[in-house]
């Protein structure tokens, strides 16, 4: 059968009335699950390495230019999610419109899209917990802290509280959805408090000196040992690309919509909700935070080589305020526990997708009938993220994320205007405005980022899909339930 068969609707459909998963989100906890997801990589993780290696102060233009970019595919996954309320996100928007290649290269895509965010967000909060006992006076030994790449002693080393973090997370998330959204919703309400306390805490200490000039001249700096082009123009554009796996937070509540209590109305709202509100407080985080310290003071090899790891907490550090550090700390801590969970959760649901399509094993498509969950999936899900997090350097993995999310992103668009022109009369509960605008404006400004990403991310990233590739001809197009349809 052809690679470009397309999973009818009607499919999509049958399938929502046999899942054995719970559902249990509402409109808020689909929200809290969006912003869950987003509030942590970009404000706790990523504004120290997005200032100092990309964009400088102008590093709120990148985070605008990123969040621009998430409009318009949010709203296209807005549109899908109102048709298609099934789990596997913009997978599954692909099966039921562009084909089954094109769904096996976004489902692929995805997987190393949340792998990498899963992992990048393990190793960051080790740094802020690490930061969290030096305030009590414990001190880690550096092997247990540090992957071999950063090791600077002789012998094993490894990111052990990297690795526990994740077999906690999947030991929550396999007693259930309901649960898991409880815990991620007490989260969400004490970072956020956190992220509005660093925006007005923050405007008391902030030197108008550290934004001049708000677009550093591009130069050449050194990064991981080598040369890097950062600052000016491109320096912006190539640091909304590096930090733009901190929006897949909305991507995260289209995986959820298999658990959904009303998906098709409330999944669009916490699509769009979640984005609005976090792209506004990144962007008075950035400013805050640029303003406090000079950029370059989140230089690894300078006088705070530990500030790129927990930068809000070392800006208030330097500033003098100790006190502050204590409860960012604390709340960044407990706070990318919830991206964590979110990021595992999204990626056990397209793993769920696919599976019960029969494009990858059927051991990921079980669902424990107590708890509702993948459990299997989950499990296998957990051993990998924390084994990977514990040996792999953080710089080496977001960019990742974010190829991953942007060749998503790109691909939603071109999908959600095939569907409009083969199926206008579907029913939808949200449209697009405008559609041949938003989604050329969508696909246009992703493409422009991925092409934006650093080499090594791009080969990496190609690599990655071409072993998806051997892996789709080898097992998922003989084994997809399109072309074994009497299973």
């Amino acid at each position: 059968m052809s690679i470009w068969r397309v999973k009818p609707v009607s499919a999509f459909e049958a399938d929502m009335k046999k899942s054995q998963l719970k559902r249990v989100l509402g409109k808020w906890s689909l929200t809290a699950i969006g912003i869950g997801a987003i509030i942590g990589g970009g404000i706790f993780v990523l504004t120290g390495t997005g200032a100092y290696n990309h964009a400088g102060p102008a590093l709120a233009l990148s985070f605008v230019i990123a969040g621009i970019a998430c409009v318009f595919a949010a709203l296209c996954y807005s549109e899908f999610a109102s048709i298609l309320p099934v789990e596997g996100s913009a997978y599954a928007y692909a099966y039921g419109t562009i084909g089954e290649i094109f769904a096996w290269i976004i489902g692929w895509g995805l997987i190393l899209e949340y792998a990498m965010g899963s992992m990048t967000v393990a190793v960051s909060w080790s740094g802020y917990f690490n930061k969290m006992l030096k305030m009590f006076g414990i001190t880690l030994p550096e092997y247990l802290t540090a992957d071999p790449g950063s090791y600077t002693g002789e012998g094993f080393s490894m990111n052990l509280p990297a690795f526990l973090i994740v077999l906690l997370v999947i030991s929550l998330l396999i007693k259930g959805t309901e649960k898991a959204a409880s815990a991620n919703n007490f989260i969400v309400i004490l970072k956020v408090s956190a992220v509005i306390f660093v925006i007005i805490a923050g405007a008391f200490f902030i030197d108008v000196d550290n934004w001049s000039p708000f677009i550093p001249e591009a130069q050449t700096i050194i990064v991981d040992d080598k040369p890097h082009e950062a600052y000016g123009v491109a320096g912006i554009i190539s640091g909304a690309a590096a930090i733009f796996f901190a929006y897949v937070g909305f991507d995260a509540v289209s995986t959820q919509a298999g658990e959904a209590i009303n998906p098709k109305k409330d999944v669009p709202f916490a699509i769009i909700a979640s984005l609005l509100v976090c792209t506004l407080l990144y962007i008075l985080v950035s400013l805050v935070l640029t303003g406090m310290i000079s950029y370059q003071d989140f230089n690894p090899l300078g006088k705070y080589p530990e500030a790129i790891k927990a930068p809000v907490a070392y800006a208030f550090d330097i500033a003098g305020q100790a006190w502050a550090g204590y409860i960012i700390t604390i709340a960044a801590t407990v706070g990318l526990i919830s991206v964590l969970m979110v990021m595992i959760m999204g990626q056990s649901r397209i793993f769920l997708g696919m599976s019960k399509d029969g494009l990858i094993p059927a051991v990921f498509s079980k669902i424990n009938p107590l708890s509702g969950t993948p459990r299997t999936n989950l499990m296998i899900l957990g051993a990998f993220i924390a084994t990977v997090a514990a040996f792999t350097p953080i710089s080496k993995l977001a960019e990742m994320t974010s190829f991953g999310t942007l060749f998503a992103f790109t691909m939603v668009c071109i999908a959600v205007w095939i569907l409009r022109v083969k199926q206008p009369t579907l029913e939808r509960s949200f449209k697009v405005p405008a559609l041949p605008v938003i989604a050329v404006c969508g696909i246009a400004i992703n493409t422009y980022l991925m092409v934006n990403l650093s080499k090594d991310a791009q080969l990496f990233s190609l690599g990655w899909l071409a072993i998806g590739m051997v892996i789709y001809f080898l097992y998922g197009k003989r084994n997809s339930k399109l072309n074994n349809p009497e299973e």
